[in-house]
């Protein structure tokens, strides 16, 4: 009995101790008076080469996701004339025959939804021109959500100045989507 009497004795007096060095918590009104962007928001340094890769990406990702919603449509009602002039405004030159090879690829798939999952920006030297594509692998998935399969696809595209509130700015614009991708290798018969 006094084994468990002391026992008992010797947990009240832990727990009084350990009760006694709490101290209390900062409400969340304190840490964000006390907090700053510096040391709660890292800031994430990219050179230019990634955040071209980056914003390409999300410029391809939003012409699909523009593209499988307009699709999914009856492509004659209100709401889908404002998604494809959205989506004219992703080209330089709004032409109706690029986005139309875009339509009819997704149509034949009967995609509903699609999601790139890589995305590598080249440049390539064409004359006396330099264009800029966007190498990326698609993969569709139909209306159950199944994937349908991953493709490889090529969009040009071209960055265009455009300074209205700070010195280096520019617009994004695609000048292909979906363009043939150029083989690296010649031609049989015409090797020297």
């Amino acid at each position: 009995m006094k084994a468990i009497y002391k026992l008992f004795i010797l947990s009240v007096i832990a727990i009084l101790a350990l009760s006694c060095n709490n101290k209390a918590e900062p409400s969340d009104l304190e840490k964000l008076r006390n907090s700053t962007n510096a040391k709660t928001y890292p800031v994430n340094k990219m050179d230019s080469l990634e955040s071209i890769t980056a914003i390409t990406q999300q410029k391809v990702q939003e012409l699909l996701d523009l593209s499988t919603l307009y699709t999914s449509g009856n492509r004659d009602t209100e709401i889908d004339s404002v998604i494809y002039a959205q989506m004219e405004g992703y080209f330089i030159k709004p032409d109706s025959l690029k986005l139309k090879a875009l339509f009819q690829n997704l149509d034949s798939l009967k995609v509903k939804s699609a999601k790139v999952n890589r995305l590598d920006v080249v440049k390539r030297i064409n004359g006396k021109d330099t264009v800029d594509f966007a190498n990326f692998n698609i993969e569709y998935f139909d209306t159950a959500n199944k994937s349908i399969g991953s493709f490889d696809r090529q969009a040009s595209f071209v960055l265009k100045q455009n300074p209205i509130k700070f010195k280096k700015e520019f617009k994004f614009y695609f000048l292909d989507f979906y363009s043939d991708i150029p083989k690296d290798s010649t031609s049989i018969g015409v090797t020297r």
